[in-house]
């Protein structure tokens, strides 16, 4: 193994940063990605044959590819491949399907799409309106699937993408876009946050230190690759510390510690829901006797904080961010503030404000804005909408839209959403694309879409509907209207009829009230009617 670093300067790109990795660590263990093995060396070598057949498309500096993939070394190789190449990779989510996937690919600019055969089918349904669209490139698991797409779009099977050609090695610089992530849209589409290389970089590395990952340190996820953090926070941070990383492509409960005790992990990430999951286990005497010594995520709730610990014998770091800015702010290791998100990180200044951007004093809500305190950490801008981008970065300071409160102290408390999203089990989902489709069904007048109270932490999405006159609702079918329509997360749970929404003087439907009421008498709820829905 070499240990000595080809550089004292970290590296700014993806690439450079892949190939210091694989110089430094060689035929060490990095990844077991569903069982399936690779050395940092592996990682280098597959993802430069990756990114020569990528690059055989005609793909390279400024290229955007859509990525639709499972948990899987192949979607690792594209992701790094794709960086190594200069091209802007957009991720997912594998849940996205109908009028969502073709505003997402076509949004972007893609050019080229890599996607699993399973999800052939959605494509086809949407790719005669993706005019810019030429390449698919198909992970496939030995499935007999027959799709019949546009003659215009060329076909390629993704394992005859790995050539030993010579990858080119473009000039790259760390403030260039590395990838595109779409964020739910609140009161509109959804947006695509641009994030540079170095952002990305600089996250995982930030990751690092907050939790004291060594190179002896085995990470574990089971959150897919669409969102940043099993990429950045995961992926990345396992490499960048010289560790390793075990990536299922679901979650089980019943499995976890098992699998943690077989494959020695020694972190993992989470989401409150996992954590409440966990400890709604039964108990067993063995629950200490495992190697995890820490664990990273959002939100941890506070009523399960202590026997986290005493009972798994695992300490937490929680940190509060977004897609935009991540990890602004952090509830440490060594000083985590039960029921606080935490203090503002090293790399960032968090403020709370009023109506009118100016500084609230302590104790008081408002809204929470971040700024960087060096350049180059968080999203560079809202893709192709510059009017999105410059609203959000207001008087010099970056608006979350989330509501909140900072004590004497500095610790930050999170209280809701400003903007009109939903958090379900780690998943926003934009109220607006449910309401859209909801409203969209022949039997609605109109609907609004919020989030109520989950017993999993987060939330679960609820519909006030009014019938147009003289129709009558058929439930079941409007579900699987959304079923059709929808992500399967963003499936509404609840739905509640009304004879009208309530609404301002201005005709704005006061979604607080609706909130204020939660889970009525009177919802029909599709959990306890046996309504499943279909991934």
């Amino acid at each position: 193994m070499t240990t000595v670093e080809p550089s004292s300067q970290p590296p700014r790109t993806m690439g450079e940063w892949v190939r210091q990795r694989a110089a430094r660590y060689g035929d060490k263990h990095a990844l077991d990605v569903a069982d399936v093995r690779r050395t940092y060396r592996q990682v280098d070598t597959e993802s430069d044959r990756m990114a020569a057949g990528l690059a055989s498309l005609g793909l390279g500096v400024g290229s955007h590819v859509c990525t639709m993939l499972k948990n899987s070394v192949e979607s690792i190789d594209v992701w790094f491949a794709l960086g190594k190449l200069g091209a802007v990779e957009i991720p997912v989510n594998t849940a996205t399907r109908g009028a969502s996937l073709q505003y997402l690919v076509d949004q972007s600019d893609a050019e080229a799409l890599v996607v699993d055969e399973e999800y052939l089918e959605r494509l086809a349904a949407v790719a005669d309106d993706l005019p810019k669209l030429g390449h698919v490139v198909v992970r496939g698991e030995g499935r007999a699937v027959e799709v019949a797409l546009p003659e215009k779009l060329a076909l390629h099977d993704l394992s005859e993408l790995y050539r030993d050609d010579d990858p080119p090695r473009p000039a790259i610089d760390g403030d260039d876009p590395n990838v595109i992530i779409y964020t739910s849209g609140t009161t509109g589409p959804a947006k695509g946050v641009v994030l540079s290389h170095e952002a990305n970089l600089e996250l995982a590395r930030h990751t690092v230190a907050l939790m004291g990952y060594t190179e002896h340190d085995v990470l574990y996820t089971a959150f897919p690759l669409f969102h940043i953090n099993a990429r950045y926070t995961s992926v990345v941070a396992a490499l960048e510390c010289g560790g390793s990383l075990v990536m299922d492509q679901r979650f089980s409960v019943s499995r976890f510690w098992d699998i943690c005790r077989a494959k020695g992990v020694t972190a993992f990430n989470f989401q409150g829901a996992l954590l409440l999951m966990l400890i709604k286990q039964p108990e067993r005497p063995d629950d200490a006797d495992n190697p995890v010594r820490v664990a990273f995520g959002a939100p941890v709730p506070p009523e399960i904080y202590h026997e986290l610990i005493g009972r798994f014998g695992v300490r937490v770091a929680e940190v509060y961010g977004m897609t935009e800015v991540a990890n602004t702010v952090e509830n440490r290791l060594d000083s985590f503030k039960v029921g606080a998100a935490g203090r503002e990180a090293s790399r960032f200044e968090v403020r709370v404000v009023d109506g009118e951007d100016r500084f609230v004093p302590p104790g008081v809500a408002g809204e929470i804005v971040v700024r960087p305190k060096k350049p180059g950490i968080m999203m560079l801008e809202y893709y192709k909408m510059p009017e999105a981008t410059v609203r959000a970065f207001r008087n010099l300071w970056f608006h979350t839209g989330d509501r909140g409160r900072l004590d004497e102290d500095g610790y930050l408390t999170f209280l809701d959403r400003m903007k009109d999203a939903i958090r379900r089990r780690g998943e926003n989902i934009s109220s607006w694309e449910v309401e859209k489709t909801v409203s969209a069904f022949p039997s609605v007048l109109e609907a609004a879409a919020y989030g109520v109270a989950s017993e999993l932490s987060e939330e679960e999405v609820m519909i006030a509907v009014v019938p147009r006159p003289g129709h009558r609702v058929d439930i079941p079918a409007l579900l699987e209207h959304c079923v059709d329509n929808l992500p399967h997360f963003a499936v509404p749970r609840y739905v509640r009829f009304l004879d009208e929404l309530p609404k301002t003087p201005s005709q704005r439907v006061e979604k607080y009230r609706l909130r204020t009421e939660g889970v009525t008498a009177d919802a029909w709820d599709r959990e306890e009617h046996g309504f499943v829905v279909r991934r």
